[in-house]
């Protein structure tokens, strides 16, 4: 009997606020997990509180395991950069900090030359996109209480003012990607 190889792949994405980015990747087909987390920092298991000094250098991002007979990664790129504003630097509307900044942390070279493939497109029809194309090296697991926070604190003004209005966007603009 041949074992089959779990075709599942993962990358990693920063995209502002964790909360948001968990919450709209776990609503798409083909996604199996979202974890929020740290990563492109030199410290070695930071905590939030750290993060969000800028001391270590790390983006507030998600890890994503998905089926790439399911999803795309080009779809995942597609709502990765609609649902976030990937020409400011090291801010997402009201959060400010290197810990908020646009990143992609790829880790096959495919993911490599697709992102930079899908830059360069983006690069010709708008303003130029600062998001940071990087090989993951660690990612650090975001505590407890980041883990799931939309679907825990729907009620909590952050996610009615901030993740409610990009969910919608979401479900006007990408229907057919949606669980």
């Amino acid at each position: 009997m041949i074992e089959e190889k779990n075709k599942n792949q993962t990358v990693v994405f920063g995209g502002g606020c964790f909360w948001c980015t968990e919450a709209i990747f776990k609503s798409l087909k083909g996604v199996i997990s979202v974890l929020p987390g740290y990563a492109g920092g030199t410290t070695d298991n930071p905590t939030y509180e750290d993060v969000c000094t800028g001391i270590t250098g790390h983006a507030e991002v998600i890890k994503i395991e998905y089926n790439p007979e399911t999803i795309s990664f080009d779809d995942l790129l597609t709502v990765f950069f609609s649902t976030h504003d990937p020409t400011t630097p090291n801010r997402q509307g009201a959060d400010v900090g290197t810990q908020y900044r646009s990143a992609i942390f790829y880790t096959t070279g495919e993911q490599k030359e697709e992102s930079e493939k899908f830059i360069e497109k983006l690069n010709e029809s708008g303003p130029k996109i600062v998001t940071e194309i990087t090989k993951l090296d660690k990612f650090f697991e975001a505590e407890d209480y980041h883990k799931d926070y939309y679907s825990k604190n729907t009620s909590d003004s952050y996610c009615q003012v901030v993740i409610n209005p990009k969910l919608e966007k979401l479900k006007k603009r990408f229907s057919e990607l949606l669980k």
